[in-house]
């Protein structure tokens, strides 16, 4: 149990962490029914949204980006290929770096409009200062020593 700031006991920190999961999964789930229709899922445009983000990431750094290993994103890339979503371009030395076809940015930018929505809906009891706590708390517990900044990009 944790106390608030006037001494008052609030829920358990594992039942506020289980919340934060819980949300988490109700948006990886929403998501992945309202991108079905396109012909991706929540983790492949997460990658077609990456990418075009951070034009020239390699790919380890694509993989930690999405929350995924070295090779899991490798396996991903090539399938993305495979449907014509990305292409493989040159990159420095030997390196292969990725980049989207128009066709992957068409489903990028639909699905976008599909992620907003579905992402709008959820918030949608809170107000905007509510909104606006919520991102500062986030932003908050996500920047503890050790961690990287939450709007952390590839490295260089």
């Amino acid at each position: 149990m944790i106390k608030d700031q006037n001494g008052e006991v609030s829920r358990p920190l594992q039942s506020i962490g289980l919340s934060v999961k819980r949300l988490q999964m109700r948006h990886h789930r929403a998501l992945n029914t309202s991108l079905a229709p396109l012909g991706i899922s929540l983790v492949q445009w997460d990658a077609l949204r990456h990418l075009d983000e951070n034009p020239g990431a390699s790919l380890h750094d694509l993989a930690v980006l999405t929350f995924q290993s070295d090779q899991s994103f490798g396996t991903l890339a090539g399938r993305m290929i495979q449907r014509g979503l990305i292409e493989r371009v040159p990159g420095p030395g030997r390196a292969v770096r990725h980049r989207l076809t128009e066709k992957g940015k068409g489903l990028r930018q639909a699905g976008d409009a599909i992620v907003e929505r579905v992402l709008r809906e959820s918030f949608a009891p809170l107000t905007s200062a509510q909104m606006e706590a919520f991102d500062e708390l986030l932003t908050k517990v996500l920047g503890q020593p050790g961690d990287p900044p939450a709007s952390a990009g590839p490295s260089k």
